[in-house]
């Protein structure tokens, strides 16, 4: 059941507004936006609904100082009986959703606040959508070091950095399908053997990585692994056969938080040096990160910067084939850096737009749509990139692609297009990247 948050000083209209809403969702009321600020803390409301004018603190600055403490997109609707239009004008540009008048009807009251918490779930359903590695269900790289990188700051715990040994083999042997389905394995291994409130992700190919809160024990650890690497030979034995002979498993490197520090990229480094460790040992086992005769390798309580480290960073743990792919909001950001290049170095960038429709009109299966940014993703070099624009609309960026370079890869496409699925009207609109 959603949860309503009802913040209001007039203690007739709170229980009026709570007796509207609490058929419907679970409502929390209070008189007081600094009270309001705790609740949300603890209760993480899916809508608040406050009054515009109270005393200490307003509706206005209860919804700025939760912005400031938290960052979130908060559902915030508020309610006033001032008609001035620069009340309504200001809760909008101070972040509001929707505005209602005192006195309000209960009909009018329940449609407005349906229509804001179904907004909401859109929008948390897209930024889930680009936050989830969408083979594993886990955390894609950059929301795993955004998400454990605020844990680390907050929580003691162990970070686990997770790789799978002996993965291309499967891959080699039994093809990619069926690497797919050991990596899905893999990640609900992990999340089995961790608790709903630790965290994993993905980092890319083989490579995984967890946090545990508040474990720190080694042997926690140890059992872990042990569990890991048991449930991983059972799993391929079951899908490859028991004549599998791969030497499949999984080696931890492990760092303790905060003894080894709060930040994300210093820890994850250490990880990584354990991680190292087991590998030159035999692999299939854990290491914690240790500190060797009570000093760090490096000065203070974090590690010297090194390119080389920064590097392995930001890269690419595992290059796909086929196009680089990025969602919409990633496209457009490189998009403009190509545009501020064009102005400066004259570079031959093109920027496509492919659209594909059924010839009768009607609505494009998902199936379809899903296909034909498969088939354009892996016509593309790997220097190009690619990112949905729409249901059957895919954007492209070609770097450095003269005439008939642009002429070949629209013609690739559409061969392989044809050979995959066919029977759709395949169109395209394309230009030269120029600087403003």
């Amino acid at each position: 059941m959603k949860k309503i948050l009802i913040v209001d000083d007039e203690k007739i209209t709170l229980r009026m507004t709570e007796h509207i809403l609490s058929s419907q969702y679970e409502t929390i009321c209070t008189q007081s936006g600094r009270d309001a600020i705790e609740i949300y803390r603890r209760e993480r409301p899916d809508l608040i609904l406050s009054d515009l004018h109270m005393p200490e603190m307003s509706g206005f600055e209860l919804l700025n100082t939760l912005q400031d403490l938290y960052a979130d997109s908060i559902p915030f609707m508020f309610m006033t009986a001032d008609k001035s239009d620069d009340a309504e004008s200001r809760g909008f540009e101070s972040g509001a959703v929707d505005f209602i008048r005192k006195p309000f009807r209960a009909d009018v009251l329940l449609k407005r606040v349906e229509k804001i918490l179904s907004h909401a779930e859109k929008v948390q359903g897209l930024i889930r959508a680009a936050q989830t590695d969408p083979m594993t269900g886990l955390l894609n790289k950059a929301s795993s070091q955004i998400e454990i990188g605020r844990i680390c700051q907050e929580s003691a715990g162990t970070l686990m950095m997770i790789d799978l040994d002996s993965f291309k083999l499967v891959n080699d042997l039994y093809g990619h399908d069926m690497g797919d389905k050991i990596l899905i394995r893999f990640a609900e291994i992990i999340q089995s053997a961790i608790r709903l409130s630790d965290v994993a992700g993905r980092m890319g190919g083989d490579e995984f990585i967890a946090f545990c809160q508040n474990v720190q024990d080694e042997s926690v650890i140890a059992q872990k692994t042990q569990f890991i690497n048991e449930e991983l030979l059972r799993s391929a034995r079951e899908l490859m056969g028991e004549g599998m002979t791969i030497p499949l498993g999984a080696s931890i490197g492990a760092v303790r938080i905060p003894e080894e520090g709060t930040d994300f990229l210093t820890v994850y480094r250490k990880a990584d040096k354990a991680l190292y460790e087991v590998k030159q040992n035999g692999k299939h086992d854990y290491a914690f990160f240790r500190t060797e005769n009570g000093n760090s390798e490096e000065s203070g309580t974090e590690l010297r910067a090194d390119i080389e480290e920064e590097m392995m960073i930001l890269g690419e743990r595992t290059r796909s084939k086929g196009a680089f792919r990025l969602n919409p909001e990633q496209f457009k950001l490189l998009y403009r850096f190509l545009v501020r290049l064009d102005a400066n170095y004259q570079k031959t960038n093109r920027f496509i737009i492919f659209s594909l429709q059924s010839e009768n009109g009607e609505a494009l299966p998902d199936e379809a749509a899903e296909k034909f940014y498969e088939v354009v993703c892996g016509s593309l070099r790997q220097s190009d990139v690619a990112a949905p624009r729409g249901k059957g609309q895919i954007m492209l960026l070609l770097l450095e692609a003269g005439d008939m370079d642009a002429r070949l890869v629209i013609e690739r496409i559409k061969g392989n297009w044809e050979k995959e699925r066919g029977g759709y009207e395949l169109t395209r609109e394309m230009r030269m990247i120029k600087g403003g």
